[in-house]
């Protein structure tokens, strides 16, 4: 077998491939194989025709179509090979020449695994944000906790700011229901600002078994296009009115949320946890940065083929999402303000941008030497198996050695990410 290599791109190659006669026939003997196993003939069995036999009775074009295809099949990985490259799906190919017994010749193309250029991980220039808790952000937290232990008591007045109402309402646009416009038995603290401006004050002063038109203009920059500044009317039953109270934010109550005996102690545990929360997220944007940086210094071609595959990946994932809410792809993109087109090209940009993360950090891998031990696969393995130990489907997924090969990789991905962290603290 002779190959002849032509870059036709970045990340795409023809590989010419020539097959001789010892080639041919090493394909013709597997050929003449696995068509006697089909054939029948006087005095044998269905299947045990000896090939020297069943040549007699195979037709000539039969015979030297499934010799091409075994020639084929079995040679254009080995070409691709010889030639140190590494094709993404299994190649297209074209047979050019084909002389049965004497010689064969194909092109084989294919999007190949780039060549990747990295650039320097150790001065990337990007700096960590520092973690800042205010008084603000702890008071937040304990009106949150206080509000979780308030008191609601049903009262027969008008409501007032503070006060949680239950309404029905349906919202109309030119005398006709809109989407989202409408619940029933709806929980509302007024002055909340949960909802447009003005529907929470309109119902300020109204008591239990009131029933009111609200007309309301929604925001000229409202995210809805069909009502961004659209005039509509509310149809509003209020059916109750609670009265909130809340408890003092003291010793008493930092002890009704946990082992805390004074509210110091309450403060200090909240404190901790946001430090917590802050560092996680600062520590993942600094990551993210690093990669962003890190793929800007580097040459990476990107395979359309990848990039396809990742657009489809986020197609699917907010269909998902549009799904769970009862709606189509479609419809969830208009009701946020968005078009199939924009969206789109939004998708390909994020597609591009994850293929050559993923392509920078394999490369930073394989020359840094960075690998995960079987035991920590294996660990992250079991862990999977208690997470989805209720499906039976996921399981057996797990089992697969495909899989267990993609979680090593992505485990690889992680160490690498952590290794370009420490490079650049």
């Amino acid at each position: 077998m002779k190959t002849k290599f032509k870059k036709i791109s970045d990340s795409r190659v023809e590989i010419t491939v020539t097959l001789e006669k010892e080639d041919l026939k090493k394909a013709e003997e597997k050929a003449l194989k696995k068509l006697a196993q089909e054939i029948k003939v006087e005095g044998f069995r269905k299947g045990k025709v000896p090939a020297e036999v069943a040549r007699k009775f195979i037709p000539e074009n039969d015979l030297n179509a499934e010799t091409i295809d075994f020639a084929v099949r079995s040679t254009v990985i080995e070409a691709f090979q010889k030639e140190e490259k590494s094709p993404l799906v299994l190649p297209a190919v074209n047979v050019t020449k084909y002389v049965p017994g004497e010689m064969a010749e194909y092109t084989a193309t294919a999007d190949i695994i780039p060549e990747v250029k990295i650039g320097d991980f150790k001065k990337l220039g990007v700096k960590k944000e520092e973690v800042k808790i205010a008084k603000k952000d702890i008071d937040e937290v304990l009106d949150n906790i206080a509000n979780s232990f308030a008191e609601k008591k049903a009262i027969k007045k008008a409501a007032a700011l503070g006060d949680e109402v239950i309404i029905d309402f349906v919202g109309k646009k030119d005398g006709e229901a809109f989407r989202g416009g409408s619940a029933k038995d709806y929980k509302l603290t007024l002055g909340s600002k949960t909802f447009i401006p003005g529907f929470e004050d309109s119902i300020v002063g109204h008591e239990p078994g009131d029933k009111f038109d609200l007309k309301l203009t929604f925001p000229k920059d409202y995210g809805v296009s069909d009502l961004a500044g659209a005039k509509t009317v509310f149809e509003i039953l209020v059916k109750q009115v609670n009265e909130i109270t809340k408890p003092k934010i003291d010793d008493e109550l930092a002890k009704k949320c946990g082992p805390f005996k004074t509210v110091e102690e309450l403060k200090a545990d909240i404190e901790k946890n946001l430090k917590a929360q802050h560092n996680h997220r600062v520590e993942e944007k600094f990551k993210d940065d690093l990669i962003k940086a890190f793929v800007a210094k580097s040459k990476i071609p990107t395979p359309e083929i990848l990039i396809d595959d990742q657009v489809r990946a986020i197609r699917e994932d907010m269909t998902r999402n549009a799904e769970s809410r009862g709606m189509s792809l479609e419809d969830f993109l208009k009701a946020n303000n968005e078009t199939m087109e924009n969206w789109e090209k939004e998708a390909r940009k994020i597609a591009t941008e994850r293929v050559k993360a993923s392509l920078a950090l394999q490369t930073l891998a394989v020359e840094q030497k960075i690998t995960v031990s079987d035991d920590l696969v294996n660990a992250k393995i079991a862990e999977l198996r208690d997470v989805y130990k209720k499906s039976p489907e996921a399981l057996k997924n797990l089992k697969n050695p495909n899989v267990k090969n993609d979680i090593k990789n992505r485990l690889i991905i992680e160490a690498t990410i952590n290794f370009l962290a420490d490079a650049n603290k």
